[in-house]
This record gives structure tokens, C-alpha cells and sequence, in this order.
């Protein structure tokens, strides 16, 4: 038995006839090499993202150790 996930449901919902030719039919839409490259590019971006968090996070420390010494010294 073939399980239908939730996403193949609003596939389905937005267009039937998509959800066939794709799931029935067996075609692919065109563009898979525009949506890889959009997905790694969102990955990039989320990495880059987070880098930036930490390295906040380490000025911040940075600053409050500076402080610290400025006034215990």
C-alpha cells in the first residue's frame, strides 16, 4: 500500500490534475536544476545566518570581559 503524505493532499488540493501527471503519469516538472541550486543557496544562507548569531554572541563576551577589566584593573 502506498502512503499519500500531506503535501501530495495539498498537491492535489491546488491542482489535480499536476497531482496525477506527476504521481500517475510519472512526469516531472521542469526546472529540478533551478530549485537545487535554490536550495542550497537557502542552506548557505541559513549557515551564514547562524555564523552571525555566534559570532554576536562572542562580541558580546568579548565586550563584557573588556569591561571587566577596565574597571578591576
Amino acid at each position: 500500500m502506498k502512503t499519500i503524505r500531506a503535501s501530495e493532499v495539498g498537491e492535489y488540493v491546488y491542482c489535480a490534475r499536476a497531482w496525477w501527471l506527476r504521481r500517475v503519469a510519472g512526469f516531472e516538472p521542469e526546472g529540478a536544476e533551478r530549485r537545487e541550486l535554490g536550495t542550497a543557496l537557502h542552506v548557505r544562507h541559513g549557515r551564514a545566518v547562524a555564523l552571525s548569531g555566534m559570532l554576536l554572541w562572542l562580541a558580546l563576551v568579548l565586550l563584557g570581559v573588556g569591561i571587566v577589566l577596565v574597571f578591576f584593573q
